[in-house]
């Protein structure tokens, strides 16, 4: 029987070690294209932190030119528009005085006014202009004007209290929420000290 040498010995295993070193090589070679192949996915934590944040749900109140006035169940983040939309205004409604943009606030009452010629025609009924028979109804009920419930008109009999600075009075209660205290009319743009002491006794917010 051939025996080998052991120098023939050492030579047999240095091939084979190599042969073995060269295999593992490519081996992991190959592993490594495969991996640098697949698509990385990286999911941002803000992302998933804002997925998992759902809209808390808030009630509002739709009143005015409008077919279904009543209460809504919307959610944080809609707007103005959104609740009159569902309560659908009519063709009278003067939404134009609205700031169809304000984002809604939970229990806020949005009341829909009608348009500016509509109230000028009413001026013909018995008894006065509409301004006169708004004041009537207002002093009819305690003589002081809710500055959380009156619309546009209601307010405009106010004195010195004009449209723009009615609708300005609107825009402040729909985006804080409505008033607090009396004294929250200051914060209004237009209303100073002095005004506001010609009106503190005619307007409630209960």
């Amino acid at each position: 029987m051939f025996q080998m040498g052991r120098r023939e010995q050492l030579v047999i295993l240095i091939i084979l070690a190599a042969l073995l070193f060269g295999g593992g090589y490519r081996y992991a070679v190959y592993k490594g294209n495969l991996a640098s192949d697949q698509p990385t996915i990286v999911v941002a934590a803000e992302e998933t932190e804002q997925s998992d944040v759902k809209p808390e749900e808030i009630v509002i109140h739709v009143s005015g030119e409008v077919a279904k006035p009543g209460v809504y169940h919307l959610l944080t983040g809609d707007r103005v528009i959104d609740a009159i939309e569902m309560a659908q205004p009519n063709a009278e409604a003067d939404l134009d005085s609205l700031n169809l943009a304000t984002p809604l606030a939970d229990g806020q009452k949005i009341s829909v006014p009608p348009k500016m010629e509509l109230m000028a025609g009413d001026s013909a009924m018995p008894g006065g202009n509409t301004s006169q028979l708004i004041a009537s109804t207002v002093n009819a009920t305690g003589g002081k004007v809710n500055l959380n419930t009156a619309d546009l008109f209601q307010l405009d009999t106010l004195p010195g209290i004009g449209p723009a600075l009615a609708q300005r009075i609107i825009d402040y209660r729909q985006t804080n929420g409505g008033f607090k205290t009396i004294e929250d009319l200051k914060n209004v743009s237009g209303i100073g000290d002095k005004k506001y002491n010609d009106l503190k006794d005619m307007i409630s917010i209960y």
